[in-house]
């Protein structure tokens, strides 16, 4: 029976920049957007525009968010992204309008291919769709996409796509009932 060897692992057909552009960016996150004593919400979307991420009009980023590569990053109108969000974004994250990801939500474009030897990296896009809503400490895993106006619940984790307008629970995330919105 094979084992896993990890001394085999090569990513190196993986290349998501410039390697002085994700060394700079590392500590612009760190300074600025990770950063707990810069609460300031403007600045924080001017340095992840100057960065090439694409952001809409009235998106608010709470203290603590962390992006890999913010030119990966697309974001909507009227989002909100709460405290201690990992956007861990190897991939394209997509987060279209009126999104609300509740703290200490991960969105998690990278995993690794367990039946191979040497655990090779796998890059997937996510979608959030408009109103979705990700729940406190929840996880989205690569090549999902959350349907519009569904929820994923507090400490889920969506392996798969979700319908919009469905209310999702559990490890992993199964539907268990329908979304119904009112006045």
């Amino acid at each position: 029976m094979k084992e896993t060897d990890l001394s085999k692992f090569d990513n190196s057909w993986y290349r998501p920049g410039n390697k002085l552009k994700i060394i700079l960016w590392y500590f612009v996150n760190a300074s600025f957007i990770w950063n707990p004593l810069f609460p300031f919400n403007r600045p924080k979307i001017w340095i992840l525009k100057l960065f090439g991420a694409k952001i809409g009009k009235g998106v608010l980023i709470k203290p603590r968010v962390s992006v890999k590569y913010p030119w990966k990053l697309e974001v909507g109108n009227h989002v909100w992204i709460g405290e201690k969000v990992w956007i861990d974004n190897l991939g394209l994250v997509k987060i279209e309008d009126h999104v609300c990801i509740s703290q200490g939500a991960m969105l998690l474009c990278g995993n690794h291919n367990y039946k191979r030897e040497a655990f090779d990296l796998i890059v997937g896009n996510i979608t959030l769709k408009k109103g979705s809503w990700v729940g406190a400490h929840a996880v989205v895993c690569p090549k999902v996409t959350i349907g519009s106006h569904s929820i994923l619940t507090v400490n889920s984790v969506a392996v798969k796509s979700t319908e919009e307008y469905g209310i999702y629970q559990g490890n992993p995330a199964v539907k268990i009932r329908e979304r119904k919105i009112v006045d």
